[in-house]
């Protein structure tokens, strides 16, 4: 299983930068260092929040950051097959853990019914032992295997090469068909918006939004294209630390110039900062009034 974990993989992404456009603009209003603010929380804020958050991210050691979705798809594989299986990891990936999504795909490579034609060919109740690690897998064998079959009769084996084809098979919405835009064909014609990155962009304030496709097009809005193709593993994998390793994100703040800002960030996206459950925290807090406060 290690083995076949490590053939798998994400083919090489290359995010063509922007020209960048001057536009004129008028006198600015001076404002004195000590009235600018230094929290997050309001959308001009967003580029030192996003540098402190690749920063914080730089060791790239979240479960999104190995076996995310987008890199479970056999690099080895024909092309057609390739993008099946791209399609596969990210409806398999809904409401699932990286390493039960990252599970059922071995178990479909081990079955060899990794494809197009094979999964078209197999049976629910097959389908659906093959996956079950993942959540709702009596539901995704049935939508995977109508899936295959649509591309077999509709697309010649292939799967849509359109975000419009790909959400009109059965279980793709906006946010997977972005996905598979990306990982499959290297197009980044949007931005994929999951709960995590729906939930942090709310809270540092970059968006206000009420649904992912809302947050979607308001991050569209307000971050350059270049930062389209990294912005959700950015953020998916910050919210999976904080989940599944806050004393570790906790640890690297500190590590860092500015810790202060990155420990504000952190308490403003929901990671508990208490006396008492970070030693090294609470050294630094024995002589840091302005840390003090901030520990609940």
């Amino acid at each position: 299983t290690s083995l076949l974990l490590l053939a798998m993989g994400k083919r090489v992404k290359h995010v063509a930068k922007t020209k960048r456009v001057v536009v004129p603009k008028g006198p600015k209003k001076r404002q004195s260092s000590a009235s600018k603010p230094r929290s997050s929380g309001r959308k001009g804020d967003w580029k030192h929040d996003l540098s402190l958050i690749k920063r914080l991210r730089a060791r790239r050691c979240a479960p999104v950051d190995s076996i995310g979705c987008e890199r479970l798809a056999n690099a080895n594989a024909s092309q057609a097959d390739f993008e099946w299986q791209c399609l596969v990891a990210a409806m398999l990936s809904s409401q699932t853990r990286d390493q039960a999504t990252a599970e059922a795909m071995t178990a479909l490579e081990v079955a060899k019914v990794n494809s197009v034609q094979r999964v078209a060919e197999a049976t629910q109740r097959k389908l659906a032992k093959l996956i079950k690690a993942v959540g709702f897998f009596n539901v995704k064998a049935k939508t995977l295997r109508e899936a295959a079959r649509i591309c077999k009769k509709d697309y010649k084996g292939r799967i849509p090469k359109t975000l419009e084809g790909l959400m009109k098979l059965p279980g793709i919405g906006p946010k997977m068909a972005h996905l598979i835009m990306h990982s499959a064909f290297d197009r980044q014609e949007g931005i994929c918006v999951d709960t995590h990155v729906h939930r942090i962009a709310n809270q540092l304030g970059w968006v206000r939004s009420k649904t992912p496709e809302e947050t979607r097009m308001q991050l569209e809005e307000l971050l350059p294209r270049r930062e389209w193709a990294d912005i959700n593993v950015l953020l998916v994998g910050l919210g999976q630390m904080q989940q599944q390793a806050s004393f570790d994100l906790i640890s690297q703040a500190l590590r860092l110039r500015g810790r202060m800002d990155a420990l504000r960030l952190l308490r403003k996206i929901g990671v508990p900062l208490r006396a008492g459950q970070h030693d090294q925290l609470d050294q630094i807090a024995a002589g840091n009034q302005e840390l003090q406060r901030l520990l609940r």
